[in-house]
């Protein structure tokens, strides 16, 4: 029984992607795309592994693009086998690989005539549409809490991981030659405490533990005040009529945002100003949010129950097309644009963060995970001028970093999850995290639990 990590280690926080092997069968548990750094195409581009047909199963924790954004790969290179996750993981999963695959095809027409004009020759893109729809074929939808298998020796079974709409940890039973084996995989944990979902399911009773650190070194300030500070830049705004811009992530974050803007207004806290989704995927992500309110927390239900439901339609304006989008630039504030992608490495955000950078009446909310390298890491480290689309632009807007909002667990959040596995000293291995994260987790769960966590480098083998 080995386990190889094969992404999200090394000090990489993306794509996660662990192979599973006995001497019967061989999985994948996640299949994500490398973000953020300079060699994240050169990682995507390689095959994650070989024997790719011969894979018996996948199992996927959540949809987000580093969790599943290679999975359209494995396609294109011959796997016909099943991939197990949640039902509102597999929606949300094919709207972010279809984004994935336009976005490929488009990067790839730019890149080939840049090579065109080195007197280069062209290259494929990672993968086309072509290569999404089949992994929606190969989707089996699976049902918390029950195990089922998914490949000879080895059963699976999900809970709650409360990071995004169906998000799960995994647990591995692994059997092979007469030898039990547990094995948990966290995938990434949502913070306890918050809007709309619930929070994580506690696990027990392990032998190996494979645990997220993104944000292992710190904890997030209380969201109550993450909140009050949230809804004092909007007011201040709204008083000044200015534009607030949020890089959104399509999936969880967009809807988060909304759902306060909608709350503020409800309860006449501000003077209802208009929110533009400009994101079609977070548009289509929004729509499967209502249709699974099974998965919303207490504190969502009474919203609904009371005639609130922060998330409908009334509550915000879609801007599908590209030309609604840029019909945004002469639109006067107050208002407030979602727009994608997260990180501002992508997307339509990057048009308007060039078109109101420079405004000092502009406020940019930062409100997640910003990658190293990343133009969003860049406005948080408060640099005057970036680049965008090859322009230099002035940073006069007021840039607000709202950690509180983050959808991954905490330091705190993170020990109190392993704690119920804690019990059984299981081995400790600590991925999705940059160094200091990581190291810092390391050294806490060593002081608490006497547990001596591994830092796996990329492609490092575990032997169970």
């Amino acid at each position: 029984m080995k386990i190889k990590v094969l992404g999200a280690a090394g000090g990489q926080v993306t794509g996660s992607c662990y192979l599973v092997s006995t001497s019967q069968a061989r999985i994948l548990v996640d299949c994500g795309m490398f973000q953020g750094s300079r060699e994240a195409e050169d990682l995507n581009r390689a095959l994650p592994v070989e024997g790719i047909a011969q894979l018996d199963a996948i199992v996927v924790t959540h949809a987000h693009l580093d969790h599943t954004g290679r999975l359209p790969v494995l396609v294109k290179h011959g796997y016909t086998g099943p991939i197990f996750l949640t039902p509102a993981t597999k929606e949300l999963m094919m709207i972010i690989l279809e984004d994935s695959a336009r976005i490929q095809l488009s990067d790839n027409e730019r890149t080939n005539r840049k090579r065109q004009r080195a007197g280069e020759d062209p290259i494929e893109p990672l993968y086309e549409p072509d290569h999404v729809e089949p992994v929606r074929n190969l989707a089996r939808e699976v049902t918390l809490h029950e195990f089922v298998e998914v490949a000879p020796g080895i059963r699976a079974r999900y809970f709650e991981a409360g990071h995004m709409l169906g998000s799960t940890s995994i647990e591995l039973e692994i059997t092979d030659a007469g030898v039990t084996k547990s094995v948990v995989f966290s995938g990434d944990l949502g913070p306890a405490n918050r809007p709309m979902l619930r929070d994580f399911e506690s696990m027990c009773c392990a032998d190996l533990v494979i645990m997220e650190s993104t944000y292992g070194d710190h904890n997030h300030q209380p969201y109550d005040k993450t909140v009050a500070e949230f809804e004092a830049i909007v007011k201040k705004v709204a008083e000044a009529r200015g534009k607030i811009l949020v890089p959104t992530f399509a999936v969880g974050r967009s809807q988060q945002i909304i759902y306060h803007l909608a709350v503020m207004f409800h309860e006449r806290k501000v003077e209802t100003f208009p929110i533009f989704l400009d994101s079609p995927m977070a548009i289509k992500a929004t729509e499967v949010y209502r249709e699974h309110p099974e998965l919303f927390d207490d504190e969502m239900q009474a919203h609904r129950d009371a005639g609130l439901f922060p998330i409908s339609g009334g509550f915000f304006k879609p801007t599908i097309t590209a030309d609604e989008s840029k019909a945004l630039n002469h639109v006067g504030g107050p208002c407030a644009i979602l727009a994608g992608a997260g990180m501002c490495n992508a997307g339509r955000i990057l048009h308007h963060l060039k078109q109101n950078l420079w405004k000092p009446d502009t406020h940019v909310l930062i409100v997640g995970y910003q990658g190293n390298g990343t133009l969003g890491r860049r406005l948080v480290n408060g640099e005057p001028h970036v680049k965008i689309h090859g322009e230099k632009i002035a940073v006069r807007a007021q840039v607000h970093t709202m950690g509180g909002f983050s959808a991954h667990a905490d330091q705190a959040d993170l020990l109190r999850w392993f704690a119920t596995l804690a019990s059984d000293q299981p081995r400790l291995v600590l991925t999705h995290g940059e160094d200091i994260a990581r190291e810092t987790l390391r050294g806490i769960v060593n002081q608490k639990f006497g547990i001596e966590a591994t830092l796996p480098a990329l492609g490092e083998e575990i032997d169970l």
